[in-house]
């Protein structure tokens, strides 16, 4: 929960670091890219091993270890306002908070201020459901374990962090030099992101080596990726958070998975 509160006092924003990003060329669609009947892109990501959790990490982080997940596919990008609204014409749910704020409110800006309910509400009505937390990291870093999406050095020019100064979201997909190997987005910074699985700091040291679900119980539902607010140690891939299911605010959003046939 200290990771999400961290840096809500921030410098005037600039749109130069969101400039800096755009980088032609990187941000084309990845091989095995798919359209739903909504428009929505996921991208695959293949059967086999990967490198989870970090030893040099926080505890809640440890032990690394290799972990073998089914196929399964995630949204390339977290779900924008424009995608939320039509889940709130058809379904008749609450808006959710910042809906009114322009700084937040964009169309292809992410969705913000919904929480854990919401955020596993939309997932169910477009046919998918939140990714687990092993999942939302191999989509993240890959198979080598790297420590970022991109690679083992930080880059401010390729996540929308505390140190991009832009003081709100980024359009979704803004920053393409930042694309995991995979072609997911986003998968460092702009919004944190929900996942399905409960928090428990000791999880990783009984967990099973495939397909794990997380605990069968907790208190607080585990958060990924870092946000716009975060210092860089924050958008490693490794890197949990977490907060009780209501929790909202404008730096949580969410992104979808579904698992193959």
């Amino acid at each position: 929960m200290l990771a999400v509160l961290v840096g809500l006092a921030l410098a005037l924003g600039s749109t130069s670091a969101l400039a800096r990003a755009r980088d032609p060329g990187v941000g084309q669609t990845p091989p095995g890219t798919a359209r739903g009947d909504g428009g929505d892109e996921t991208v695959l990501v293949p059967a086999g091993e990967f490198w989870m959790g970090s030893d040099t990490g926080p505890n809640d982080e440890k032990p690394r270890r290799r972990i073998y997940l089914d196929a399964y596919r995630i949204d390339r990008f977290t779900v924008t306002n424009a995608r939320y609204r039509r889940f709130l014409r058809a379904t008749g749910r609450s808006e959710p908070s910042y809906w009114g704020d322009s700084d937040f409110n964009g169309a292809s800006q992410p969705v913000v201020g919904v929480d854990w309910y919401d955020a596993e509400a939309y997932c169910q009505w477009s046919g998918k459901r939140l990714p687990t937390e092993a999942e939302w990291e191999k989509a993240a870093r890959g198979s080598d374990g790297r420590k970022y999406p991109w690679g083992e050095q930080w880059d401010s020019s390729r996540a929308n962090s505390r140190e991009s100064n832009l003081d709100k979201t980024a359009p979704v997909g803004a920053y393409p030099g930042g694309a995991s190997p995979y072609g997911a987005l986003d998968m460092a910074g702009n919004v944190w992101q929900w996942v399905s699985d409960w928090y428990d700091a000791g999880y990783y040291k009984r967990s099973p080596e495939r397909n794990p679900q997380g605990p069968e119980r907790g208190k607080e539902k585990v958060l990924r990726g870092g946000s716009w607010t975060s210092f860089p140690s924050y958008l490693r891939a490794a890197a949990r958070d977490s907060n009780t299911r209501v929790f909202r605010y404008h730096y949580v959003g969410f992104r979808c998975a579904k698992r193959l046939p």
